[in-house]
């Protein structure tokens, strides 16, 4: 198929030109970002869980260990817009997860959004991204190719075992089929082989990886080789599936190493948002799907040997947001002027320079719901109805879901209470204030239910909390 020439692809041609800060190409280190879905805070060795997981602590060990990094949303779709833009979701355009249906015909990210791949490759890189796309594979403009990666190879979203669902079965390289009716059990191996394979190759300039893992989204789906591999203790099934995941990260790792690139490379893992039905998220309360801190705290490693100290362990908050800046900043790039960025430099934060986050508040979004506000360890929840729910949480209230509506405010000391178990309000009515005022000059900007925000790009969809049609129909 002939590649199509987008705005996004065309300011991304005058940030090269217009780049004030470039370093010589054997300055700039290669970057891997490793990406797991649904993978939870606690369902990590070096985050608690019984189950080990050698390569990823091995990262951890060596490295910058985030015990308070939060994803911009708590589900796939979202997250991974506001991971490559480096903006809020309602700032970019895509608060809502896409579903294979009529209404998300058009749905994908913008087509004039800047991702961290089009500003690296501005500045030299070759960038590639292997696995889950999810954000509108077919709609022009919103196909990894038009995002700034110069190869892809993936499922392009979830992976489906409906049989009327071919298209979620099937690997594209490029925009290209390269195969059809995939055994998901195949797909982890094929993923890892080709980024060692391409690791191990003579690279005459720097390159970005995006390994946006299926694990340990369902379905649940290990391969043989992994199999009763973690028994009772270490979670069965689901512990043979993260298994295969730290596998796979220890392949890359090796590979890096081979390769002799170990300290000329940043390795970041991190996962798009809590635990679903399977999974961990302790000692945080809730998952996937709504706005506790089990649904947007994830694991979050930064390794480069050489760069970051090892054996840091800090509670700074971190964000995924901060991963584009981050990158920008390694790579020599300057932010462009002209639109706002909501991820911060982290870089003197993971040196060692600094024990202090750079953020002031943080936003935790429920798709165009906002629903908390936070400052330093106090979280002020919102209040909200069912109706002002995305799709994804309307249903299902429980210990994973809860305050699915709040005729009140609740207000959380995490340094004291991660479990958002004890409400405080009371005892400080002039913290509350202050996140109420944070919260209201947010709405303004970035938009809510029924509120269009002055910075807030149109996502297009009626009825955005809806999975299907306007009425709530497929």
């Amino acid at each position: 198929m002939k590649s199509i020439k987008h705005p996004r692809s065309l300011l991304a041609g005058l940030l090269c030109v217009a780049l004030t800060s470039v370093f010589a190409a054997e300055n700039k280190p290669n970057i891997i970002l490793i990406f797991a879905d649904d993978l939870g805070y606690g369902d990590v060795g070096c985050y608690g869980s019984n189950l080990k997981t050698p390569a990823i602590d091995r990262m951890a060990a060596g490295g910058f260990r985030a015990t308070d990094c939060l994803v911009a949303a708590n589900v796939c779709g979202p997250s991974r817009a506001a991971l490559l833009t480096g903006r809020y979701p309602m700032r970019c355009g895509h608060p809502i997860s896409r579903h294979p249906f009529p209404k998300y015909a058009d749905y994908g990210i913008a087509p004039d959004e800047l991702t961290m791949a089009e500003l690296l490759k501005s500045a030299g890189y070759h960038t590639k991204m292997v696995g889950k796309w999810h954000l509108g594979f077919h709609v022009e403009g919103s196909h990894p190719l038009d995002a700034g990666f110069d190869e892809y190879l993936g499922l392009h979203s979830n992976y489906s075992t409906q049989k009327d669902r071919v298209d979620e079965r099937t690997i594209y390289r490029n925009r290209e089929v390269l195969e059809k009716e995939v055994p998901f059990e195949t797909v982890t191996t094929l993923y890892t082989d080709e980024i060692v394979d391409f690791v191990k190759q003579k690279h005459e300039t720097p390159f970005f990886i995006y390994f946006a893992h299926h694990i340990a989204h369902d379905p649940i789906l290990p391969s043989s080789e992994f199999k009763g591999t973690s028994g009772k203790q270490g979670g069965g099934i689901f512990g043979d599936f993260v298994k295969e995941l730290d596998h796979s990260v220890g392949r890359v790792l090796d590979a890096v190493e081979a390769a002799g690139i170990g300290d000329h490379t940043l390795i970041v893992f991190m996962s798009d948002n809590g635990p679903a039905r399977h999974g961990s998220a302790k000692p945080l309360t809730g998952g996937k799907y709504v706005t506790m801190e089990g649904g947007h705290r994830v694991p979050g490693i930064f390794y480069w040997p050489g760069r970051i100290p090892a054996g840091q362990v800090s509670d700074a908050m971190v964000s995924s947001l901060d991963l584009l800046p981050l990158f920008c900043q390694v790579a020599g790039v300057e932010l462009p002027a002209g639109r706002t960025f909501d991820g911060k430099d982290i870089f003197d934060l993971l040196a060692g320079k600094t024990a202090q986050s750079p953020h002031d508040y943080f936003y935790y979004y429920n798709g165009v719901n906002l629903q908390a506000v936070r400052k330093g360890s106090w979280k002020l929840h919102l209040p909200r109805t069912i109706d002002d729910q995305p799709y994804w949480a309307k249903k299902g209230a429980g210990p994973r879901k809860p305050y699915l509506s709040l005729d009140q405010p609740l207000l959380f000391d995490l340094k004291n209470d991660v479990g958002e178990k004890k409400n405080v309000i009371s005892r400080h009515p002039e913290v509350a204030a202050e996140l109420m005022k944070e919260a209201e000059r947010i709405r303004q900007e970035i938009g809510d239910v029924q509120l269009v925000g002055s910075d807030q790009r149109p996502h297009g969809l009626v009825n955005p909390q809806e999975k299907g049609s306007a009425d709530g129909t497929e």
